[in-house]
């Protein structure tokens, strides 16, 4: 029996949400119950409180799991619809009847809109905060203290024309060795302060100087003098050398941006992990509309093997698409390709696809 137009998109949009909504409740527990098996060794042996793995790592973890499974979830249930529709022949009567294809897309890109819309909002409101609960219960109960990157080599600028650079830091004593600050004015070194060693101070929450050579350059001439100590105050701290490269994933936008802009400027290496992390929370989104595009565009004639055949293959290239995310990332580590190009190629390619499928999809 055909469907009329209104009834017909209300019959989609229900069951496109709601099919989705029930595939991502049940690889939400798949998940889990994979996850408790593979860290149940670790909180025996660290003594995790049953309330800190319930609400402390596994409520914050559901929402990276929606995220992560979400692009799988809307391809494989615009497959199993569609094939439903096709197999009854429903979708060739209601072309017959005088309905486009444009038409028909009409409910599912709707449907899509709400995905997008809500992954757009985990991504960058609702996954930060809870990945900081979850990173912090890991540091604590899973991964141990052994969890900061070692620091060697460190050149970053201040602030503009403000320079510092440090041979080594130990985390053992929270000291940096071979400590150097430069003031650089129209391409020339106005002044140069070098010590032994520096030390965190927490009284102040600043650096402690020891044994420190001051050279001021006025014109042609040099001007060197020394001291034992010296107590500074600079924007240079204890986090810039404890730091997780994952820390960017439980930042919230605007702080995001703001580490991304302080890291440009001092010529941080470690902004690819920022700059990956702000292109892949906007780019996600656009998987809703371009994985239903190219679902609906081959699901939607009836062929042997039915919904079985369609689903294996929507199976196949929503796995692609994420797999091809995550490849992208390697662009920008070997420097092949910046984060702004890198993580939108998926969509990219994939929206060409959609484009080609939608031209060739039955009128």
């Amino acid at each position: 029996m055909r469907l009329p137009g209104k009834i017909l998109d209300k019959y989609i949009i229900k069951k496109f949400i709601g099919t989705y909504l029930v595939s991502l409740i049940l690889i939400i527990g798949i998940v889990i119950i994979f996850d408790i098996s593979e860290k149940i060794d670790k909180f025996v042996e660290k003594e995790a409180p049953l309330r800190a793995i319930v609400f402390d790592y596994y409520a914050n973890f559901i929402p990276y799991i929606l995220n992560t499974f979400s692009p799988i979830f809307v391809f494989i249930t615009v497959i199993f619809i569609t094939s439903k529709l096709a197999g009854n022949s429903e979708i060739i009567a209601m072309l017959s009847g005088g309905m486009s294809f444009g038409r028909l897309m009409r409910p599912y890109m709707i449907s899509a809109l709400l995905i997008a819309i809500f992954t757009f909002i985990l991504g960058l409101y609702i996954i930060p905060p809870a990945n900081k609960e979850r990173l912090d219960f890991e540091q604590q109960y899973v991964k141990g203290t052994n969890y900061y990157n070692s620091s060697k080599n460190i050149h970053y600028q201040l602030s503009p024309g403000n320079f510092v650079y440090v041979e080594s830091f130990s985390s053992w004593n929270n000291t940096a060795y071979k400590f150097t600050l430069e003031d650089i004015e129209n391409n020339r070194i106005t002044k140069k302060l070098t010590a032994e060693v520096a030390a965190w101070d927490t009284t102040f929450n600043g650096w402690e100087l020891k044994n420190c050579v001051i050279r001021e350059y006025i014109g042609a001439s040099e001007k060197v003098s020394f001291k034992k100590q010296i107590d500074t105050v600079i924007s240079l701290t204890l986090d810039d050398f404890y730091r997780r490269r994952n820390v960017v994933e439980s930042l919230p936008q605007k702080d995001l941006d703001e580490l991304i802009a302080m890291q440009k400027m001092r010529g941080d290496d470690m902004v690819k992990y920022a700059l990956i992390e702000k292109n892949s929370r906007l780019a996600m989104p656009f998987s809703a509309f371009i994985l239903t595009i190219i679902g609906v565009a081959l699901s939607s004639k009836k062929r042997r093997g039915g919904i079985g055949l369609n689903i294996g293959i929507g199976i196949a290239l929503s796995f692609t698409y994420i797999l091809f995310m995550k490849f992208s990332e390697m662009f920008v580590h070997t420097g092949a390709l910046p984060p702004e190009i890198a993580l939108w190629m998926p969509n990219i390619l994939f929206a060409i696809v959609a484009a080609v499928l939608y031209r060739m999809a039955p009128k």
